[in-house]
């Protein structure tokens, strides 16, 4: 016998997903306090549905000369990724990324990435996503496995009080 205990997606924006009040949002990929961060902002597009976020890399995120680090494409990929699970109203940790890197990344160049869903089993949700650039080339594409936690036991001592 097996219970489906996960929630079913809904065709929000997560804006529902259970949030422990953090004292600032110092994600290095998100956080609109980190002032070292990357500042990336996602929007859900319902159409495709998908997470995406536009961006520009400049010369500090460099790897290969003129291109990006390929940690900071990990990097993006994965916040990408993390994303998916608001539609489930989930907070769930990265377990595992694969990252093909297709095309070099290139520094100031719109680019943008769009997440999605795969799978969800369980804790377990399987999720993919791409960064593309301005003639919708694939540059870079991962596969994530996150798992479900329990955010008031796991950040319990990082809380606001």
């Amino acid at each position: 016998m097996s219970l489906n205990v996960m929630p079913k997606k809904s065709s929000g924006h997560g804006h529902d997903t259970p949030y422990l009040r953090l004292q600032k949002n110092n994600c290095f990929a998100c956080g609109k306090e980190n002032p070292q961060g990357m500042h990336l902002k996602f929007t859900y597009d319902e159409e495709r549905d998908s997470f995406v976020c536009r961006f520009r890399l400049g010369k500090r995120y460099t790897g290969p000369p003129g291109h990006a680090h390929g940690g900071i494409i990990a990097t993006i990929l994965d916040e990408a990724m993390g994303k998916v699970n608001k539609l489930r109203h989930v907070i769930a940790l990265t377990s595992q990324i694969t990252v093909d890197y297709l095309k070099p990344v290139p520094l100031n160049q719109p680019l943008r990435v769009e997440s999605r869903e795969v799978r969800v089993r369980g804790r377990r949700h399987i999720n993919m996503a791409e960064i593309l650039n301005s003639k919708d080339e694939v540059l870079a594409r991962s596969r994530g496995l996150f798992i479900a936690i329990d955010p008031q036991k796991m950040f319990a001592k990082f809380v606001e009080r």
